[in-house]
């Protein structure tokens, strides 16, 4: 199976690397039409599943990762339409505002996301994209493109939570919009921002997750949020609603890790001494109505082996395991159900194929 060509911007969960092997599995796989992708993050895999003619849900509670679904999975109207306005924005002159205020750096300035040569273009353009009054999903094309743009001419090393010492080489570069690559949709896809468990509640020929991952280091702080502090500034520039700030990042108040933390990064243990990330994944997929799942794990996650092989055969039946290795990046299929392989530090993602029972 050819893998379709898809787009992202830097961000720690892409599944980019690991499509081939996504794809390979699912090829044995007869009579899927219908697929849920219940954590998209910047939707590689939604991207990947619509190309291929499925009919994609692409579920995240963050409003980013719902904003480049709908760009991909749901716009419909011609390149010509969004080139033009594309243009109109990429030639608006600068203006002082909120995000220059906050994110924006001349040269002598240390820690900042971006040269403030870029942040007055984004406060023109970001201003501009709510003067047009534009349906969501044409709003959501343009804001994809701002995103896209941005990313290319930050200083950071992927994320918002910090920012480098000494301006990137990429920071110097101008502020230009593009069109995000457009996808022959043949499917009726879908875009849902709502709780995973809600969500599973429909039905589905097959289901893929990458939920987020609770660390198994010990030493890392009880309740560290990585996705809602990595990439406040993505909400913010979508939102446009200039909320407060606090730490060096300018974080939004609302990333902090005691507001904004996903019960699958959790670390702590529930009452009856069990992690709580490990009771919520088991909940998932117990709960999820689909004849196939397909699991993305980390080696760096909280789960160990015999967890994740005791949830998958209590709610189905485990058809194969795959183990990427990252730093070999090669690919080599697990002997059997109970060959695990030490991490030892290295990452590697394991996915798991499975069959719901009936």
């Amino acid at each position: 199976m050819e893998i379709p060509k898809t787009e992202g911007i830097k961000y720690a969960g892409s599944k980019l690397k690991i499509l081939p092997y996504i794809f390979e599995m699912l090829s044995q796989l007869n009579e899927i039409e219908t697929v849920l992708d219940g954590f998209s993050g910047s939707t590689r895999v939604s991207q990947a599943f619509a190309s291929l003619g499925y009919s994609t849900t692409s579920n995240d509670i963050a409003v980013w990762s719902e904003v480049f679904a709908t760009c991909y999975l749901i716009a419909n109207k011609p390149n010509k339409y969004y080139l033009e306005l594309i243009e109109y924005l990429n030639n608006l002159q600068g203006v002082d505002g909120w995000f220059s205020e906050n994110y924006g750096g001349v040269e002598t300035d240390l820690k900042k996301a971006f040269q403030i040569k870029n942040t007055r273009k984004l406060d023109a353009i970001r201003n501009e994209i709510d003067n047009l009054n534009l349906t969501w999903e044409d709003k959501s094309v343009l804001l994809t493109s701002l995103i896209y743009a941005l990313d290319k001419v930050d200083n950071t090393l992927g994320h918002y939570a910090a920012y480098l010492s000494g301006w990137s080489q990429r920071s110097f570069n101008e502020l230009n919009l593009k069109l995000p690559m457009r996808l022959t949709l043949t499917g009726e896809n879908k875009v849902v921002r709502d709780d995973i468990f809600k969500t599973v509640a429909n039905r589905y020929d097959l289901v893929y997750f990458d939920p987020p991952y609770g660390s198994n280091n010990e030493k890392m702080p009880p309740s560290r949020v990585r996705y809602n502090a990595y990439y406040h500034l993505w909400t913010t520039i979508i939102q446009n609603d200039k909320p407060l700030l606090f730490g060096k990042a300018n974080r939004r108040e609302d990333s902090r890790d005691n507001v904004s933390a996903s019960v699958f990064e959790e670390f702590r243990k529930s009452d009856n001494g069990s992690f709580m990330a490990m009771e919520a994944l088991k909940r998932l997929i117990q709960e999820t109505n689909t004849r196939y799942l397909l699991l993305s794990y980390s080696s760096g996650g909280r789960a160990t082996k015999e967890q994740l092989l005791d949830i998958i055969s209590e709610s189905g039946k485990l058809l194969e395991i795959k183990l990427i290795d990252y730093k070999k990046n090669v690919m080599s299929n697990m002997r059997s159900s109970n060959e695990w392989i030490n991490s030892d530090g290295k990452h590697e993602e394991f996915l798991f194929l499975m069959e719901k029972a009936h």
